[in-house]
């Protein structure tokens, strides 16, 4: 049952995140990244895309986890 409750978070978070990662992508050039107007950010495309997609990819399952968890029902 446990099982059965993670892999219904994270599953459709890690969907979302690809999802979510080329909606991005389509718009940010990872080659000319900076942060907040600073120097460029002297990583490869890849683990631009590899930290930006386990970013989202958090972020969303812990939205999905804190709303089951308010959705279930209390002892």
């Amino acid at each position: 049952m446990r099982s059965t409750r993670f892999i219904t978070i994270l599953w459709p978070a890690f969907m979302m995140a690809g999802v979510l990662e080329a909606l991005v992508f389509v718009v940010v050039d990872p080659n000319e990244f900076q942060w907040f107007g600073g120097p460029l950010i002297g990583w490869s495309p890849r683990a631009i895309y590899s930290v930006t997609f386990l970013i989202f990819w958090g972020t969303i399952a812990t939205s999905s986890a804190l709303t089951a968890l308010l959705e279930s029902d209390a002892p």
